[in-house]
């Protein structure tokens, strides 16, 4: 006999992933050995609004797949830019276990493995954090970095004012921390500056980062686009989740990749500094460069799946 996949809507897995137990799934799943150079490429399908999104991956317990969509035009509409659902199946029987409002799951994973980089590379009292970005991934990310640093203030960088400004006045009620409206400029006296957004071209001016400013940029896993420009990437140390995917995916570092101004073996991996293989430079800025990764969302998933179990 079989039985059905337990169905995990948005407000099941955000209730499922407090911050703090997606982060310490992901850092568990490094410390147990999970090898993020082992995922397969991400399957990227182009249709005609957009493209569809293919992302397996098998662990320990479990083996899973994330099916998305990317429909650029969808907002203008009043609908999600990012859709999709995460289907989980045990690794031993390869049977159903549940399937995963594919956004929540994304969301939070997202902004999870940020603050894991963060704790392991921003000084510990980082305190003063620039967001790019008024959407969810900044929102995500707010809250994932606060469960790692004593954040105090926030400003909050974005394009159209009044969304940044009721994104500035939802984080004040909800967090007590004081959250404004601010410019690119902001990143002078940033302790943690987190990019989330969808530009095409650098936000800031790299040259005026702090030696001991972290920088997290998430927005994108297109070959073209970038979030950071030139001086940051230089300037900074490296951190990636896999050689590979970022060879493959970060258009921030792909331009000095395929120059040859940089090394794939200057990108330290994630999993060597959550292991203690590697250690940063405290006397320059760090800059993790994110892709997201199937790996990722099927540590997060896991874990999701066995809070709502333990929770009947």
């Amino acid at each position: 006999m079989t039985t059905a996949p337990r169905i995990l809507s948005e407000t099941d897995v955000l209730r499922a992933l407090p911050m703090a137990v997606a982060i310490d799934a992901l850092r568990t799943a490094l410390r147990e050995g999970t090898d993020p150079a082992a995922d397969p490429p991400r399957t990227i399908v182009p249709v005609e609004h957009g493209q569809l999104l293919l992302m397996p991956a098998h662990q320990h317990r479990y083996a899973g797949v994330k099916v998305a969509t990317v429909a650029p035009d969808n907002p203008a509409a009043g609908l999600p830019r990012v859709q999709g659902q995460y289907l989980l199946f045990d690794a031993a029987t390869l049977a159903p276990l549940a399937l995963l409002d594919g956004i929540a799951l994304t969301t939070v994973r997202t902004a999870a493995v940020s603050a894991l980089a963060a704790d392991h590379l921003a000084a510990p009292d980082a305190s003063r954090l620039v967001v790019f970005g008024a959407g969810p991934q900044a929102r995500g990310h707010l809250d994932a970095l606060r469960a790692v640093r004593p954040l105090t203030h926030v400003t909050v960088v974005g394009r159209t004012p009044e969304r940044v400004e009721r994104f500035a006045e939802a984080a004040r009620r909800d967090t007590g921390i004081t959250v404004e409206p601010g410019d690119p400029s902001a990143v002078a006296t940033a302790d943690l500056v987190a990019c989330c957004t969808t530009a095409r071209t650098p936000l800031f001016d790299g040259t005026q980062l702090a030696p001991h400013a972290t920088v997290m940029a998430v927005g994108s896993h297109e070959p073209d686009a970038r979030e950071v420009d030139d001086a940051t990437v230089r300037g900074s140390t490296l951190v990636v989740e896999s050689r590979a995917a970022a060879a493959r995916e970060a258009g921030d570092l792909i331009p000095d990749l395929e120059s040859g101004r940089l090394d794939q073996d200057a990108l330290i991996p994630l999993a060597d500094l959550v292991t203690g293989r590697a250690t940063a430079d405290p006397a320059r800025p760090r800059f993790f460069k994110s892709v997201g990764m199937a790996w990722e969302d099927l540590a997060v998933a896991g874990a999701a799946y066995e809070a709502e179990q333990e929770a009947g």
